[in-house]
């Protein structure tokens, strides 16, 4: 049965009834703080080589997390939906303030793991109430002889609530606010970031030059903030390295990761090895649009004549049919959150910009956030998110402390969805135009993951190292942004985008450094993933299931061997997963020529 008329605004209500007002969330907090104290205690008290009192104490931390998880989710999502909500600020500080505590915590616990001697650590692991935390618990005792004692940890943890995640805060703040004038249709509007954000893949050139000139005025504006912002955000990462005595900057991004620089290196040689095919790509797009050389908006411009417009029902419905073929319980799960309401799609302003999905461990749902106006991009950004609630979803009945998997696996779900997508929408175009442009749609992602997030991950490599020197100034910034595009590029585009790094808000996500290689990763992962889908067919869904359930206990390599007999530190796999998108140019540029 067909959906329609459905709601494009999220039910919060049945998580904290009320909002920012909520009484329910007040007081679900205040029991939230009163539990930190008290495990604070439990901790210290602890006898680590007591199996009971360890078991205990891991428990009563996983129980915490869920709970701490389940109010920022919830804050998280009304500060989106409305950055003027004040309210919401304020509980989302009061939250920051707890979570430090929250990591001191899990600071004394790790070095309590510390002094366990090795032989003692392997009898303790034997037991049933720890075994199945096995593969975290010797994460988090490995980790933690690498860092410093629990009071510096602790300082550290103290001290990042206003002298680094508030930066973070702040740029979400400026930029929720921010509004960018914009003519249409003879009428000059007030455009969110977001809002304008969509203009930039229009169908008109003009559309396009208009809405870019007015992006890069406004970034403009704010570039000395964001400048201040970066540079302080790099100053205490690469000053908590420092007295670390950690020496490479991709060494937390790659623990927390769980993949070695062997394993990235591969990937981007297998993708910079491939890059002349995408050049080729770019090159012919150019002809087609009468260009000699694309501008940087017009890597994601449509090639069709007119802008096509779908509306959320109709996209709700081709995403939930798209998934049945391969993965019907995915397509089930789907329908469900359409239904629920469990998506913010409305196109408005006082939204933040973006799209992200956030999960609620203890309700066992999710929320999906981002702004819908019916382009190709649009949907494959819901089915995208919808990946990221799927994944969540297989893992709900799993210890909580078995569910936290990284960045780069829980984008292999949300590509695969998207694959799965738009696959299936090329195969089954109308016309030929279609097919042309929904295969355009395709390569133009390919593209993003191994070109535009390249540049991301050029630009903050040379950055970091840069910043360890001094601060960085923004006549720099936007040098190093522009290099960066130029080599990740190929040199291929005719004008590029110098201030990228102040736009993007990856850059200032505090939660994970280098919010830009594990987009590449899920992305070829799940290509890889899904051309063996292809072979097997919806056969291979409880497979796919288990190689999910098993992404917050087992490195990426090890996920690779167990599941698909892969070696992620040799070209092979990477090889024939980009091979995929490899295809996708080839055929475009046989229907172009």
């Amino acid at each position: 049965m067909k959906l329609a008329q459905l709601s494009q605004q999220w039910n919060l209500e049945n998580i904290f009834s009320g909002g920012s007002q909520s009484e329910e969330l007040k007081a679900y907090i205040q029991s939230i703080e009163t539990q930190v104290a008290e495990l604070k205690g439990t901790i210290e008290s602890c006898n680590p080589s007591d199996h009971e009192q360890l078991s205990n104490v891991v428990e009563e931390l996983s129980r915490l997390s869920s709970r701490l998880h389940e109010s920022s989710a919830f804050v998280g999502c009304l500060v989106a939906q409305d950055v003027k909500d004040k309210e919401a600020v304020a509980i989302r500080g009061k939250l920051d303030q707890i979570s430090a505590k929250y990591h001191s915590l899990w600071t004394q616990f790790d070095e309590k793991l510390t002094q366990i001697t090795d032989n003692e650590w392997k009898t303790l692991l034997q037991y049933d109430n720890l075994y199945p935390y096995s593969f975290v618990l010797n994460e988090r005792r490995q980790n933690a002889v690498e860092k410093l004692s629990f009071d510096q940890e602790s300082l550290i943890n103290d001290l990042a609530v206003d002298g680094y995640h508030a930066w973070s805060n702040l740029y979400d703040l400026v930029v929720g606010k921010m509004t960018i004038p914009f003519e249409e249709d003879g009428e000059v509007k007030e455009l969110s970031v977001g809002q304008l954000d969509n203009k930039l893949s229009s169908q008109s050139k003009e559309v396009r030059e208009r809405a870019f000139e007015a992006y890069q005025k406004a970034w403009e504006e704010q570039e000395d903030f964001c400048a201040e912002a970066l540079n302080h955000l790099a100053g205490f990462r690469l000053s908590t390295y420092e007295h670390r005595k950690w020496d490479s900057v991709l060494k937390e991004p790659l623990k927390i990761n769980r993949m070695s620089q062997e394993t990235l290196d591969t990937m981007w040689k297998v993708i910079t090895d491939h890059k002349s095919t995408f050049v080729k790509y770019l090159d012919r797009k150019a002809e087609m649009l009468n260009l000699e050389k694309l501008g940087w908006t017009d890597v994601d411009a449509p090639i069709a004549k007119t802008d096509s417009k779908v509306s959320y029902d109709e996209a709700a419905n081709f995403i939930i049919d798209q998934f049945k073929q391969f993965n019907p319980k995915m397509s089930e799960f789907s329908r469900q959150a359409f239904e629920k309401s469990w998506i913010e799609a409305e196109d408005r302003t006082g939204k933040r910009p973006g799209g992200f999905c956030t999960s609620f461990p203890n309700a066992k749902e999710t929320r999906i956030f981002m702004t819908f106006s019916g382009t190709p991009s649009n949907i494959s950004t819901l089915a995208h998110e919808l990946g990221h609630a799927y994944h969540q979803h297989v893992m709900d009945e799993l210890p909580y402390m078995n569910q936290n998997y990284a960045m780069n696996v829980a984008e292999t779900a949300s590509t695969y969805a998207e694959m799965l997508v738009s696959d299936a929408a090329v195969e089954t175009a109308k016309s030929e135009e279609e097919r042309l442009v929904l295969l355009e749609d395709k390569i133009q992602r390919s593209v993003a993951f191994f070109m535009n997030i390249h540049a991301r991950f050029l630009f903050e490599t040379r950055f970091y190292e840069e910043r360890s020197k001094g601060l960085v100034s923004v006549d720099r910034l936007k040098a190093l942004m522009e290099e960066a595009q130029r080599e990740a590029f190929c040199d291929s585009l005719g004008e590029y985008h110098p201030h990228f790094w102040a736009s993007k808000l990856h850059f200032y996500i505090t939660d994970v450094p280098f919010y830009n290689f594990p987009y590449t990763f899920g992305y070829l992962f799940s290509a890889g993933i899904y051309a063996i889908a292809k072979e097997q067919g919806a056969s291979f869904e409880d497979k796919y299931i288990a190689l999910l359930q098993d992404t917050g206990r087992m490195s990426v390599e090890e996920l690779a061997e167990k599941h698909l007999g892969e070696d992620l530190t040799k070209p092979k796999f990477w090889k024939r997963a980009i091979q995929l998108a490899v295809e996708d140019v080839e055929e475009f540029l046989k229907l172009t020529k």
